[in-house]
């Protein structure tokens, strides 16, 4: 790697530790360190939603699609854009009047307005578990990005050289660093890809005559799919918008309602169709370029033994010249470290918040939440490089986050904010059974009918269980912030 790019890269790491430090000083409270003050607009939080939803595990993982599949890759973040605008209508307007009456800082705290507090801990707990996995997922993503790039650089040493820059500057600076990054991160990314990436990757390869004269028609086709990998995405990915710790925290932030929609509705069409696009046609130069034997000198011979994962990263290497290479890795380096600090930020809220508030003396006292905080982010975040360190494909380690959370805790959010008899004991063991069920099948390997995801058997548990104990079980005391109307709670 040339010099120059080493130094824009550099520099791209000084700055993101630079803005870090800057809000550390402006941190006053765990509002200021979570929730941003509740006063931001709707562009700094629209970026911020796609960055963290897409980010660099969904970048490095589309890439990875393209390479596998080509262009139906791009369908996986078409649920992404479902998700925003059903979150949009549906979860925005109740949970954002909500958070301004009582002034919540993470998703658990509302299960424990509409349920109990024994159901907010057993939902900071799933979500704690659910963002380590998916933090270490982002770092891993990162890992393998640099390994490919720099050749003296094994894939664990980039792991922790990762891991340090997210954890040291997510620690310092809270939430307004980690939205204030993600814009400048999404800009350099997206700006990366439309003018560096795309363009250079496509004349590398030849051109849309190199691409046809290497690839299998399908390929190039939206067709290249099956129904059931269409419904594993959707079951996986739009529950998400409903559950996700880091979505509940952007919409706390925002000034008011409108504001947190017109971020949604943003974040929604960056999803898809440009992210999706963008991704999978990486990947798709990279399978080019690797059947033309680009990357041969580089000891990847046959596409076939190669992690798909790896294609993008090798590409870039390949094909960016001196300067170029720097700006591009620095690109997609936003993204992954965008997410990370993030989900970083979740896994953190939950535990101090959600699970060492209901057992230690710390209510009250701001400057020791705030420290406590700090603390958790670290330990977390020096957890989630240890698990990094023992997986191997991105997306899987994503899509294994999503369906743990989604299935726990899916059902009893909709249920609580939807219908009248839902009761605290229906959520527990909604939550309890439909993650334990997903976990388990996880772990042993069972393969559901048709390749569907473990998490669909876990929903469906969850639901079940749900309704049937709803029935049998005493609803909760309704808070008087809450009115009831006919079908539904109005919040």
């Amino acid at each position: 790697m040339h010099w120059i790019d080493i130094v824009i890269f550099i520099v791209y790491f000084l700055a993101m530790l630079g803005i870090g430090f800057f809000f550390f000083k402006q941190n006053q409270n765990s509002d200021d360190y979570y929730v941003g003050g509740r006063d931001m607009g709707s562009l700094h939080i629209g970026l911020s939603v796609v960055a963290t939803d897409v980010g660099g595990g969904f970048s490095i993982g589309l890439g990875g699609l393209g390479f596998l599949m080509g262009i139906s890759g791009s369908w996986m973040l078409f649920t992404g854009l479902i998700g925003a605008w059903l979150s949009a209508v549906f979860l925005i307007p109740k949970v954002n009047r909500l958070s301004k009456k009582v002034n919540l800082l993470t998703f658990p705290q509302l299960f424990e307005f509409l349920f109990s507090p024994r159901v907010a801990l057993l939902a900071g707990i799933i979500s704690a578990i659910g963002y380590l996995g998916f933090t270490s997922s982002q770092l891993l993503a990162g890992a393998k990005l640099a390994s490919a790039t720099f050749t003296d650089l094994s894939l664990t040493q980039a792991l922790i050289i990762m891991g340090v820059i997210a954890v040291v500057y997510t620690v310092a600076g809270g939430l307004k660093a980690v939205i204030y990054t993600d814009t400048v991160q999404w800009i350099i990314l997206m700006a990366g890809l439309v003018f560096i990436g795309i363009p250079l990757g496509y004349f590398a390869v030849g051109g849309m005559e190199g691409i046809r004269e290497v690839v299998r028609p399908e390929f190039l086709q939206l067709t290249n799919v099956s129904w059931s990998q269409l419904v594993n995405w959707g079951v996986t990915i739009i529950p998400i918008w409903f559950v996700g710790m880091t979505l509940y925290q952007r919409i706390y932030a925002c000034r008011d309602e409108q504001t947190a929609r017109r971020a949604w509705y943003t974040a929604g069409l960056f999803e898809y169709p440009i992210m999706a696009f963008m991704g999978v046609l990486l990947g798709l130069f990279a399978r080019v370029g690797a059947d033309q034997g680009m990357f041969v000198d580089l000891g990847y011979g046959d596409p076939a033994d190669m992690d798909a994962e790896m294609g993008l990263p090798l590409l870039l290497r390949t094909v960016l010249p001196a300067g170029l290479t720097g700006l591009m890795l620095s690109a997609y380096f936003s993204a992954i470290m965008s997410t990370a600090d993030s989900c970083l930020m979740a896994a953190s809220g939950n535990v101090v918040t959600d699970i060492l508030e209901r057992f230690l003396p710390l209510k009250g006292d701001e400057k020791k939440i705030l420290r406590y905080s700090q603390i958790a982010t670290f330990v977390i975040g020096a957890i989630a490089l240890l698990i990094a360190m023992s997986m191997q494909n991105v997306l899987e380690l994503m899509l294994l986050s999503y369906a743990f959370m989604v299935s726990g805790l899916f059902v009893p959010v909709i249920g609580g904010m939807y219908w009248n008899r839902a009761t605290p004991a229906a959520a527990f063991w909604a939550m309890l059974l439909g993650g334990g069920t997903t976990l388990l099948l996880i772990l042993t390997q069972w393969q559901l009918p048709y390749d569907l995801d473990a998490n669909i058997a876990g929903i469906s548990i969850s639901a079940l269980s749900f309704i049937i104990l709803s029935y049998v079980t005493t609803p909760p005391e309704i808070p008087a912030a809450v009115k009831l109307s006919d079908t539904t709670r109005t919040l």
